[in-house]
């Protein structure tokens, strides 16, 4: 049983580092990525899209994305779609081709984006807490319906609470890399 919660645990911790980097990989930090413009959706035949079924989305060098449509009137929605969308970027199209261009990130923005990576890495770190939580309060149950013994709890504990802080410190492991990335544009 112990075993059961302590690999939840694991998992359920795993899953929110893992979050945290998908989340921070959509951050603009002035490098070309097409994980930028993935979660964008287009209206294609009545419904919304991700862009990537729609579009083939490649980088051209380190400060531009390319996308062309797989359909020649798709060049239209998907321009509306970026321009719509919060990142602040402007298309240009020739031909068929939708290319974005990202402008250097200014000082100021680039500070933002820092606290932004912090804001995201505190909140992955009480996610990591909440099931360090759990999984103490599910050993405890166990103690008290007397299915398990004192040492066995405390046991979980300890390792529950390593595990945390392994999985804090891949946390502040992924912050630090991207705060470093922010700054060194």
């Amino acid at each position: 049983m112990l075993d059961t919660i302590k690999k939840d645990a694991q998992t359920r911790m795993h899953k929110s580092v893992e979050s945290l980097r998908l989340e921070l990989t959509r951050l603009r930090t002035g490098r070309a990525s097409t994980a930028l413009i993935e979660p964008l959706k287009v209206p294609y035949y009545g419904s919304d899209t991700p862009i990537t079924q729609v579009a083939s989305v490649a980088i051209a060098d380190a400060r531009s994305i390319t996308i062309t449509p797989y359909e020649k009137s798709m060049v239209g929605p998907i321009e509306k779609a970026i321009l719509a969308s919060d990142l602040g970027l402007t298309p240009t199209t020739v031909g068929q081709v939708i290319r974005i261009n990202l402008p250097p990130l200014t000082e100021e923005r680039r500070k933002e984006l820092s606290k932004h990576v912090s804001h995201e890495g505190e909140n992955a770190k009480v996610a990591v807490r909440n099931v360090r939580r759990d999984a103490l309060h599910q050993a405890k149950e166990l103690l008290k319906e007397k299915k398990i013994s004192e040492d066995d709890e405390h046991r979980a504990e300890d390792e529950i609470q390593k595990f945390t802080d392994k999985f804090v410190k891949d946390v502040d492991a992924v912050v630090k890399a991207k705060e470093d990335e922010l700054m060194s544009m």
